[in-house]
């Protein structure tokens, strides 16, 4: 009784852990994000086609970093210690930002640092994976409650960023976030487990292995899949950049409402997010992902047709439903369709995301200029309805 009671309180102990890293991290991103654009604009005095040329090589960076790290970590090495090894990373990161405001330096020293430490959310979630597998954990529900951890930061993170900056200064803010990653560390040093790859032998009987181990871009439901998520989270990053100018210069409503907005959506995503979790068994992901999708059309059509500020508010639930399964459900779609490969897989979604934030850029920066801010809008709405039809190419047992 003493063994099982003994062996219990450790499981809890590593499930706590699993959420307070993923949490910390979560902060620690939430903190240097929202703020990087007024900081090179302000703090390293450079012109706006700068702040946009960092962004794009920050995005590239991160991306071509996280995946020769998931393929890495797929192949030899323990995942603990490549979280550590990010976090670092994020560390080094942090410092330089907060002591440097030379831009090549920013944009070489801090981008190869900012790349390699954005691989450590996509490995802890490819390591709770793992572990999840290995002891037996309903691995929807558990990764749910992880990646509701990640939402939650985001609804902190942001608010704490601007208010540490704007009393404090960025210095500040910065070594905030390397006292962050310096705690994800130590949180993952003394009580993230290390986890065998996962073996032929644990996967589900109805997965084709051979499939599966394909070169990427030979696996139509990987590309398809990858398609889909471009798709959806461009239109997405596309309202997020687009709908602060669209709600002050056209609708002519209040400042501050863009903020409320986005903390609403937020606040509803964390219970969307446990509750599509529960709901994979029964629905399957494929079924919850046209669900989402659906609720995306469904919020668009309302971004092109409401424009009051109590219809906005409302339209914040389908956005919650639409972003809060697919953030949820998309990781754990990727992980099934490359069960050997879980660090690939995890960073495959991380870095459609990565993707989309660069063509949303790209695409709102030029269509707003040049045919106004509602155009944005149309083109989010058609964006959705392709992630749709790339979704019902994706073929998948569940």
């Amino acid at each position: 009784m003493t063994k099982v009671s003994s062996f219990r309180q450790k499981q809890s102990v590593i499930f706590i852990a699993f959420l307070a890293t993923t949490f910390i991290v979560g902060v620690a991103g939430a903190l240097q994000s929202p703020t990087l654009s007024r900081f090179l604009s302000f703090e390293v005095n450079v012109n706006p086609r700068l702040v946009g040329l960092f962004f794009s090589v920050n995005a590239l960076a991160s991306i071509i970093g996280s995946f020769l790290l998931a393929k890495y970590s797929d192949q030899k090495g323990d995942r603990r210690h490549i979280v550590i090894f990010c976090c670092l990373m994020g560390v080094a990161n942090s410092v330089i930002f907060a002591f440097s405001r030379h831009y090549v330096v920013l944009i070489t020293l801090g981008v190869l640092f900012a790349a390699l430490s954005s691989a450590a959310m996509p490995q802890v979630f490819a390591l709770a994976r793992e572990y999840a597998v290995k002891t037996g954990r309903n691995v929807v529900a558990f990764n749910s409650l992880i990646r509701a951890q990640l939402s939650l930061a985001w609804v902190i993170g942001p608010p704490l960023s601007f208010g540490l900056a704007v009393h404090y200064g960025f210095t500040a803010m910065y070594l905030s976030a390397m006292s962050m990653f310096v705690v994800a560390m130590l949180f993952v040093a003394f009580f993230l487990p290390s986890v065998e790859k996962n073996p032929t032998s644990q996967l589900d009987n109805s997965i084709d292995i051979k499939s599966a181990e394909q070169p990427l871009f030979k696996n139509r439901n990987v590309v398809c899949l990858l398609l889909s998520t471009v798709f959806m989270w461009t239109a997405n990053m596309m309202y997020i950049i687009d709908m602060p100018l669209y709600v002050d210069s056209v609708l002519h409503l209040s400042n501050s409402l863009p903020g409320q907005l986005m903390g609403l959506a937020a606040g509803i995503e964390i219970p969307v997010m446990l509750i599509a979790g529960y709901l994979v068994p029964k629905l399957g992901k494929r079924n919850l992902f046209f669900i989402a999708i659906v609720c995306g059309l469904l919020f668009y059509i309302g971004m092109i047709l409401l424009t009051n500020k109590f219809a906005l508010f409302a339209l914040q639930l389908f956005n919650a439903l639409f972003i809060g399964i697919v953030a949820n459900i998309g990781i754990i779609y990727f992980q099934d369709l490359l069960p050997t490969r879980m660090g690939v897989a995890s960073t495959l979604f991380n870095n459609g995301i990565i993707c989309s934030v660069i063509l949303a850029g790209v695409i709102q920066g030029f269509v707003s200029e040049s045919y106004g801010h509602q155009v944005i809008y149309w083109i989010a709405f058609a964006m959705v309805a392709i992630s749709l039809l790339f979704c019902a190419l994706v073929n998948d047992k569940s």
